[in-house]
């Protein structure tokens, strides 16, 4: 006889009914061969004595069982496990049952991407400071706004049909709203057709490289570049070209080089702060490079991840603001702008490419979430995006500069960099005499968290001892520790 009374663990404080608790571990019991077909069950008084628990628990748990299939009733013999159940290799009682629901190794064969896997970065605590690769701070998201906003949308009973399902191009509100913003923003002339909502950046990084590169075409990248985009066109079945990338951004003559002997279906550019170097794409590489899109008919994927943060001057406007052959893909989002988590992007296109993304995207991610893109739509018209991007412009300037003039005072003999004219991070090389390796170790014993990959930066094995160190993220009193322990851990190196 089966020990129930041992094996089955009931508690009284969780939110889940015991009947639904006992119906649970019979099952887990059956599944794993402990309990075989034809199995004869104790009867509801037994069970229910030994489990302490009333009778009415037991009746209801076996109904329930009996309305799955799992047992079966014979009239003047008892209740049994189900006869047309499946034999099961039994598992030993030694096992818990907690271990029989743990799955660490499948059961099948499937693909791996070594080339994706990333080391974990080293547990948050209070006291750990965190030098990230450029994300905006999170703290400064206008929570109180987007709440607002969102509330009133869900209030309001004809926003219901937001809860259905709605466009696969995205919320024709944000559509509408983007289309007058990036044309007076970013010099765009665009309509509605032209705009797919996208869950962030990535994801339009993603639509564009399985449309262009699915038959192992050929894409040129930087010969320093955002590596998610190296990976997402891999992925894709791409075959991925470099070039050289100096303070004028992508060497378009080596572009033309490259075009004239091999054929060509893309180039990605990161043109307003190319990652991860920052340097801006000069006027006259700008124009060289449209003009070999035009010539070679190649798509120009334009990542312009944050373009609304530039400190010098007026932002340069985009390639695709002087696209009039349909030749450039301009993606971007607003996860620079307000935060990681608002996974909201656009990508920007031809109508016939717009259609084909739409469609491909129906297949991995139905829609995205309606009301945060009506509520980021209202964001728009009423002008709170400006202002809250207006207002964090002022703050990561404040930040960019505290965190370069503290990095060259205080560690100018071990790290090269130039102040960036934008973005939300520093590229700063590290003298070669110095290995990133032992910084990242030094640094973790004083809860100072750099990016564990730094290899990742270097795409073409240049060794150019590179990574970037951002400062968006961080307060100024934070700035001022992260100065600080970094000061003390190229003293531990020294010493």
């Amino acid at each position: 006889m089966f020990p129930f009374k041992n094996n089955i663990i009931l508690d009284r404080n969780i939110n889940r009914n015991l009947y639904l608790q006992l119906c649970d571990q019979i099952i887990g019991f059956i599944k794993s061969g402990k309990l075989p077909p034809s199995t004869k069950l104790p009867g509801s008084r037994k069970l229910a004595e030994n489990l302490s628990i009333h009778r009415k628990t037991v009746i209801a748990s076996y109904e329930e069982l009996i309305s799955q299939g799992w047992i079966e009733t014979i009239p003047a013999r008892g209740t049994f496990v189900s006869s047309i159940l499946p034999i099961v290799n039994p598992l030993g009682f030694d096992r818990s049952f907690a271990e029989i629901k743990t799955k660490d190794k499948s059961g099948f064969t499937f693909s791996k991407r070594t080339h994706l896997v990333r080391k974990l970065s080293i547990s948050n605590t209070e006291q750990t400071l965190k030098i990230d690769d450029g994300s905006p701070d999170h703290r400064l998201a206008p929570i109180d706004e987007i709440a607002k906003i969102y509330r009133n949308i869900s209030k309001k009973m004809y926003n219901k049909d937001l809860l259905t399902y709605g466009s696969i191009y995205g919320n024709i509100e944000l559509r509408k709203a983007l289309m007058y913003y990036l044309n007076q923003t970013r010099g765009l002339d665009i309509k509605i057709d032209n705009i797919l909502i996208t869950r962030g950046s990535q994801m339009g990084i993603y639509l564009a490289g399985q449309l262009l590169l699915s038959n192992k075409n050929r894409v040129i990248v930087g010969s320093t570049n955002y590596i998610t985009a190296d990976n997402t066109f891999i992925e894709s079945g791409g075959i991925i070209e470099r070039v050289p990338v100096d303070e004028e951004g992508l060497d378009t003559k080596c572009i033309e080089k490259l075009c004239k002997s091999k054929e060509i279906k893309a180039v990605y550019v990161t043109s307003h702060h190319h990652h991860p170097t920052t340097v801006t794409l000069s006027a006259k590489r700008r124009m060289h490079l449209l003009q070999l899109a035009q010539h070679y008919n190649f798509a120009i994927i334009e990542d312009d991840y944050d373009y609304d943060f530039h400190y010098s001057n007026a932002p340069i406007l985009p390639l695709a603001s002087n696209d009039n052959k349909g030749n450039v893909i301009y993606i971007g989002g607003f996860t620079k702008i307000i935060a990681p988590a608002m996974r909201i992007g656009y990508l920007i296109a031809s109508k016939d490419f717009i259609d084909e993304a739409a469609s491909l995207r129906r297949i991995i991610d139905r829609q995205g979430d309606q009301l945060l893109e009506q509520t980021i739509a209202q964001m728009i018209t009423s002008g709170d995006v400006q202002r809250h991007s207006n207002k964090v412009l002022k703050i990561y300037k404040t930040r960019r500069d505290l965190f370069c003039s503290l990095l060259k005072e205080k560690l100018n003999p071990y790290f090269d960099f130039r102040i960036p004219n934008g973005g939300m991070a520093v590229w700063t090389k590290l003298n070669k005499s110095y290995h990133w390796d032992d910084i990242y170790r030094e640094a973790k014993k004083l809860h100072l968290e750099l990016n564990p990959n730094w290899r990742r930066y270097d795409n073409n094995n240049s060794n150019h001892n590179g990574v970037r160190m951002g400062f968006a993220a961080l307060n100024e009193d934070e700035i001022r520790e992260v100065i600080n322990r970094l000061e003390k851990v190229m003293n531990c190196i020294n010493s």
